[in-house]
């Protein structure tokens, strides 16, 4: 697949992208990533991207004009996605959703706000990381990425790594635990040394039941 990340940082993927899981996705032949600059479809020679509120009001907004020309240089299709706390929380099934498919396009709004247009006009759909705020949409960005390309194929030597995750197809996992057996006096679960896989696989289960009915 193709994933495309707009923004005035590109240099803030650079070295995220390059390491572990998105990595080895690209390495795979199983994405490949296009990071634009916003700045580059600016026509001033300062490169401006943002401008004060219509109405007032402190902070400043991104423009639409700089979104609109890079997606449309981008030849960008659905999903275009706008990060904004405004958005739907991302979940396991977004990133499972996106993974299917050929391409996958990341609007990073900076300063106080994206002008609505972009939002309404240009994305397909707004996507928040929860109820806080960043102070861009670039580290949830990496945040969507990382959750896609760990599921496409040769991302992960052991796909079934993945499928034990959490919210993959169920709720929170059972916690995981490995050598030594006993570690400054707190032990692992003894049915984890039995060597008894279904008794194992029970205990997995409703462990990770029990901590999901935690977080309701």
């Amino acid at each position: 697949m193709r994933i495309n990340i707009v923004t005035i940082f590109p240099e803030f993927f650079a070295t995220p992208l390059a390491l572990s899981i998105p990595s080895k996705a690209r390495e795979a032949g199983s994405v490949e990533y296009h990071v634009a600059d916003l700045r580059d479809y600016t026509h001033d020679r300062h490169r401006t991207v943002d401008d004060y509120p219509y109405g007032g009001g402190a902070g400043m907004v991104m423009k639409p004009g700089p979104f609109f020309e890079c997606v449309e240089a981008l030849g960008a299709r659905a999903p275009i996605v706008l990060l904004s706390p405004r958005g739907k929380v991302f979940s396991h099934a977004d990133a499972e959703r996106f993974a299917t498919g050929s391409e996958l396009t990341l609007l990073c709004g900076h300063y106080k706000d994206v002008d609505q247009r972009v939002a309404d006009h240009l994305a397909t759909e707004e996507i928040s990381m929860g109820d806080f705020v960043l102070s861009g949409g670039e580290p949830a960005a990496l945040c969507i990425v990382d959750a896609v390309v760990r599921l496409l194929p040769g991302a992960m030597s052991d796909l079934d790594s993945a499928r034990g995750d959490s919210f993959y197809g169920r709720g929170i996992s059972a916690p995981s635990y490995t050598r030594p057996p006993e570690f400054r006096g707190f032990t692992v679960p003894e049915v984890l040394l039995s060597g008894h896989h279904a008794e194992i696989e029970k205990w997995r289960k409703l462990e990770g039941e029990r901590r999901s009915r935690e977080r309701e």
